[in-house]
């Protein structure tokens, strides 16, 4: 009598059971809650079309040639003090091998608001360079030509008249605005959602948006006129299913922002980025992205109707987890930075920030910036992951867990659309609230110690030496002031005039407002005043608090 083969997954499992499990009580899901099976095997992946790099949908790059054709633009998010020091931690970047920009502004910038103003003491030249005027921008990229290097600008109210301000350095150079390459944060709905940077109301706040983006596809071709930011969602406490499905809504809600003012998708859709957070659950990272270029490309092509292969394809920034990093043991931050990165590039991204280990402390001191900048170069050059496209492709982990990353965004597409969309989901905390929710379960495994923070909740030292940290000196904040003040003398006053009350009355309308800023930019308008004068048009929001 023939003995039938016993299922070599069942002995597996038996033995599974059979062996000495660890009794720690630690979490074995995900950060993100996702339950995970000790193993992984080819029952777990369903049969499909093998995916190739370069083909739809995307999951494995949107280049057939991956890392092997062009590398990843290697940025660090900087900015301190005033322009004139910016632009030398600028040049000092470059000189190490730095292949592109990426400015930090500080928060009266971010607020729209002049160094000046009572409402920015304490804060000038604190989280990032202080940009009150052309003149600080010509400042800043004084002696970088703009016409071979791209930028990104992580801004986003005041985005258009900072984006303004490129442009108008850029023809001072005399670089056309069809040259410029770079990329504009310009996310406000993620403002209303987690980072809370918002000034007017979400209406004429997307109307700027939606403004810049059609200005650019005319304008400013290469220009990349927002970056829809998971990277803050994520740092406000959300899941990584959350981070993707909540950035890719609101990406869908430009698209129709954009339709509805009568562009047509393949006009703009190419020019849609996006930045993600690097989180230290690896391989739920890895998943996360790959399931990001999957989705964002069918929906292009099947709901929207894109024609272009080129409006398929998302393409992304990564930055590696701030909220990860720790004031304790400093030093470990490096290696989660690491780790991080290497994520982020077995995922794909298009370009890559790695934090420095004592940006939790303060901005970051030449010395760790540019520890930070060698760890890309370390895992570009050392490493051998840049040599083989999708390295992961085809794990039975990998796969399935991109599968279950894909699930959950859509479930959350359903939920969104219930409520009638991103704005009213908004106005109603719905984003905000599973976010906090989420933060709270990750906040209560770490206190229970189901998870382990290494230096915070366990492996601690008693004994920490401080380490060298970035100062601002104190002084630089009247000295900007000084400088914003020399800036109205100096102009032309009634052409500044002029210039803002065309703006004032443009905003009253229904006109494209970027050539009015840009004109009031030109004048030495400074950004409060531009800010101002439409604030007298649109009002302010106030956010409904989340119970």
């Amino acid at each position: 009598m023939k003995v039938r083969a016993r299922d070599p997954k069942q002995v597996w499992q038996e033995e599974f059971e059979a062996s000495p499990s660890r009794d720690d009580g630690l979490e074995t899901s995900t950060i993100s809650g996702i339950p995970l099976q000790p193993l992984y095997t080819t029952a777990d992946v369903p049969r499909r079309e093998e995916e190739l790099p370069g083909r739809y949908p995307y999951t494995r790059g949107i280049h057939p040639s991956g890392y092997r054709g062009r590398l990843w633009t290697m940025r660090q998010f900087s900015g301190f003090a005033t322009a004139a020091e910016t632009n030398r931690r600028y040049k000092y970047l470059l000189a190490n091998g730095q292949t592109g920009l990426s400015v930090a502004f500080d928060m009266p910038t971010l607020m729209g608001q002049d160094s000046d103003a009572p409402t920015s003491r304490g804060e000038v030249g604190h989280c990032g360079v202080a940009i009150d005027s052309l003149a600080d921008m010509e400042t800043l990229f004084d002696g970088i030509p703009l016409g071979e290097i791209t930028t990104s600008m992580t801004i986003n109210s005041p985005a258009a008249i900072l984006l303004c301000m490129y442009i108008a350095v850029a023809e001072k150079q005399g670089v056309p605005p069809s040259q410029l390459g770079g990329t504009l944060q310009n996310d406000i709905l993620k403002e209303f959602i987690a980072q809370k940077e918002f000034i007017f109301p979400p209406s004429p706040s997307m109307r700027l948006v939606v403004d810049s983006i059609e200005y650019c596809a005319r304008e400013v071709p290469k220009w990349n006129t927002i970056s829809i930011s998971g990277y803050h969602i994520r740092e406000a406490g959300s899941t990584a299913a959350q981070e993707l499905a909540f950035t890719l809504a609101d990406g869908m809600a430009y698209v129709d922002a954009c339709l509805e003012r009568g562009m047509h998708i393949d006009d703009f859709a190419s020019r849609l980025s996006f930045f993600f957070d690097a989180h230290i659950d690896f391989f739920e990272e890895i998943a996360k992205f790959r399931a990001a270029r999957r989705i964002w490309a069918r929906w292009m092509r099947e709901r929207y109707g894109a024609q272009l292969e080129r409006s398929w394809k998302l393409r992304f920034h990564t930055q590696t987890a701030g909220v990860s990093l720790t004031a304790q043991q400093p030093e470990l931050n490096i290696a989660r930075t690491a780790v991080e990165a290497l994520a982020a590039v077995l995922g794909g991204t298009q370009s890559l920030h790695t934090n420095a280990m004592d940006e939790v402390l303060a901005l970051p001191t030449d010395r760790a910036a540019r520890i930070a900048l060698r760890t890309q170069q370390l895992l570009a050059y050392e490493t051998g992951v840049a040599n083989t496209i999708d390295p992961l492709g085809g794990s039975y982990f990998v796969e399935s867990l991109t599968d279950e990353m894909e699930r959950q965004a859509e479930a959350y597409f359903k939920r969104i659309e219930e409520i009638g969309g991103v704005i009213p989901a908004i106005e109603a905390g719905f984003f905000q609230k599973e976010i906090a929710d989420a933060a709270f379960r990750y906040q209560k495994e770490l206190e229970q110690k189901r998870r382990i923070v290494v230096g915070v909740n366990d492996f601690t030292v008693d004994d920490e030496e401080p380490i060298e940290i970035l100062r601002i000196d104190p002084r630089l904040e009247s000295e900007q002031a000084g400088r914003v003040s020399e800036v109205r003398r100096k102009r032309d006053g009634a052409r500044c005039t002029n210039a803002l009350n065309r703006l004032r009355k443009a905003a009253a309308g229904t006109d494209n407002l970027m050539p009015y800023i840009l004109d009031a930019v030109r004048a030495y308008a400074t950004e409060g005043e531009i800010m101002q004068a439409m604030i007298e048009v649109f009002g302010t929001y106030t956010e409904t608090a989340v119970v």
